[in-house]
């Protein structure tokens, strides 16, 4: 009995050294733009752009923009990669660009009148 709760004490002492830190780690690029971005990146970029949030990422040239008019999600991608490493932001925003891209594609099928 005594060498189980002997066994029992030393697994909790050995568990009690391993702690999961849940924090959320914001660099250079505020939390509204996280946030925001989320949902509707070219207008989160736009507005973090005029209050000069974006300077510190040198984007210069033609690239920049192209990516911000035809890819946003992926020029976000970019620069959470580019601020924070592989953080949640950067796994929760890239599973929300491969949903909008999974199921952007689909197709509207009109009804005809012969289906009411």
């Amino acid at each position: 009995m005594s060498a189980g709760l002997a066994v029992l004490a030393v697994a909790i002492q050995h568990s009690a050294q391993f702690s999961l830190n849940l924090a959320f780690v914001v660099n250079r690029l505020p939390l509204w733009f996280l946030v925001f971005a989320l949902f509707l990146p070219r207008l989160a970029m736009v507005v973090a752009w005029f209050q000069g949030v974006l300077v510190t990422f040198h984007l210069q040239g033609i690239i920049p923009p192209l990516f911000w008019l035809f890819l946003p999600r992926i020029l976000v991608l970019y620069l959470i990669y580019v601020d924070q490493g592989l953080t949640l932001w950067f796994l929760l925003h890239l599973v929300v660009a491969i949903l909008v891209w999974g199921s952007g594609g689909h197709q509207m099928r009109r009804r005809s009148r012969r289906e009411y």
